[in-house]
């Protein structure tokens, strides 16, 4: 790892707030897309935006990109539980639709390609309104071969506007093998739209980190969007009940042993940055605030039927 002057505390928190988030939902939800394994990738993507700028989350960390624009952590949980104190008042899952108010792109269909061409069209309208702001696009490596991937990022390179891609490339979609899945280098596919196109390693948070730095600021710039690609491994099965049967068990050990908590951690005591026990609060200070709102999410209410179809559903109409 290499220094930076970014807040090495606060990408700590942002890592380890993932994982035990990624715990705690996971227990209780089998069906929870599970992060272990990715959250230096995670916390070097989403800390440090803007207010303004727009985010269409993959959604292996749509709630951590939510927390990292500023929501609140029990009204997600609540989300998450499909309770009416949620955002979306339970009508929406939180762990893959973020509150639009703090520019969130949800996955409300559940296709993976749409959200990158909103975000475009996001990033378009910034361009338009002469303001700084970005837009932020999120994909796995499956995404990566999906047609409407590539006509997002040709669109933005077209229009020089400001907006980041980033691949989550965590080797495997759903249970196919990047190898059976992927043709050729990810990097090398936004160099051939013309926008400067770096691989970093995804288990480094302060490489990820630096390289979304030089990309946004490049956007802020005018200069057109980039692509970032994250190498890094999905420990965690395609959701918590999954059976893992179409895996090797010593690969997924292999790079357990190369997690990047624990490899942050490690770095953070080495340089001095911080102690030992200054982590190990923050590790159960954390543990304590995910556990309190899980709780507490979980005594809200589930939405009654009226409120799943009111009338702020729809803008309103017009004369």
């Amino acid at each position: 790892m290499t220094k930076s002057n970014q807040t090495p505390q606060e990408l700590y928190y942002l890592m380890v707030q993932t994982r035990t988030l990624d715990r705690v939902i996971g227990a209780h939800d089998g069906h929870w897309h599970g992060l272990e394994g990715e959250e230096a990738t995670i916390a070097g993507i989403y800390h440090g935006l803007q207010k303004g700028d727009v985010i269409a989350p993959h959604y292996r960390g749509a709630v951590s990109a939510a927390l990292a624009k500023g929501a609140d952590l029990k009204t997600l949980m609540a989300g998450c539980l499909g309770r009416s104190t949620a955002y979306h008042k339970g009508r929406h899952r939180s762990d893959i639709c973020g509150p639009p108010e703090l520019g969130l792109i949800g996955l409300y269909a559940g296709s993976l390609g749409p959200p990158l061409g909103y975000a475009a069209g996001a990033a378009l309208a910034a361009k338009l309104d002469g303001r700084d702001d970005i837009a932020l696009g999120v994909f796995g490596d499956g995404t990566s071969s999906r047609g409407d991937c590539h006509e997002a990022m040709n669109m933005a390179a077209v229009l020089r506007l400001p907006m980041v891609f980033v691949c989550q490339n965590n080797q495997i979609a759903i249970s196919t093998e990047l190898s059976a899945g992927v043709a050729g280098s990810i990097t090398a596919r936004g160099a051939s739209f013309g926008m400067p196109s770096a691989e970093v390693d995804g288990n480094d948070v302060i490489a990820v980190k630096n390289a979304m730095d030089e990309a946004t600021a490049r956007a802020r710039r005018g200069d057109g969007p980039s692509l970032i690609e994250c190498k890094s491994y999905r420990v965690a099965g395609h959701f918590y009940s999954d059976a893992e049967d179409y895996r090797d068990r010593e690969e997924i050990e292999r790079w357990r042993a190369k997690e990047p908590i624990a490899r942050f951690r490690a770095y953070l005591i080495a340089e001095g940055i911080q102690t030992e026990e200054d982590l190990d609060r923050i590790d159960a200070a954390l543990t304590e605030e995910v556990d309190t709102a899980f709780k507490m999410a979980l005594e809200d209410p589930v939405p009654e039927a009226a409120l799943l179809a009111p009338d702020d559903v729809y803008a309103e109409a017009r004369p």
